[in-house]
């Protein structure tokens, strides 16, 4: 499959992957764009592995997390929240609900959410993330647990207030 198969059968779940993984359309779009020109000069060496959708992955993540030791973060727009986690009941209920889960999630470090967004969104199994972060499994279940370890204990703050 060339480049021009590869972004059209996959753009768009590259970029709803890139959301879940920055928490920002706009950061998310900016980050795919940069990992698509380097994937562009490499892709003969890229479509030549086992799994060029999950390299291509594996450099947003890079890319973003990179970008994240780089620049100041800004909360997610509510709008980018309810188009990833859709919803039922009451509107304002529901994104209300959003934000402030979404303000918890912006809170945590960036490998704990990444290691989220993996688990969670991307649905890979704890070997697999390890795989793809280039660490230990240990050390993705510390990542995932930390965060809902954290985001629990919030919710119980705020439950007692």
């Amino acid at each position: 499959m060339d480049f021009e198969e590869f972004l059209a059968v996959r753009l768009a779940a590259l970029l709803r992957f890139a959301v879940a993984v920055t928490g920002d359309q706009h950061r998310a779009d900016d980050v795919v764009q940069d990992v698509l020109v380097k994937a562009a000069r490499r892709w003969r060496r890229i479509q030549g592995m086992d799994a060029p959708e999950a390299y291509v992955k594996r450099m947003i993540v890079n890319q973003h997390l990179s970008w994240r030791r780089r620049r100041r973060e800004t909360p997610v727009s509510a709008e980018v929240l309810t188009a990833l986690g859709g919803g039922a009941g009451d509107p304002a209920a529901v994104h209300e609900g959003m934000a402030e889960l979404q303000a918890r999630i912006e809170g945590l470090p960036a490998r704990q959410r990444v290691a989220l967004a993996l688990r969670y969104y991307e649905d890979l199994s704890y070997p697999d993330i390890a795989r793809f972060l280039g660490c230990s499994e240990g050390t993705v279940r510390s990542h995932v647990s930390r965060a809902l370890a954290t985001l629990r204990v919030e919710l119980v703050e705020e439950g007692a207030r």
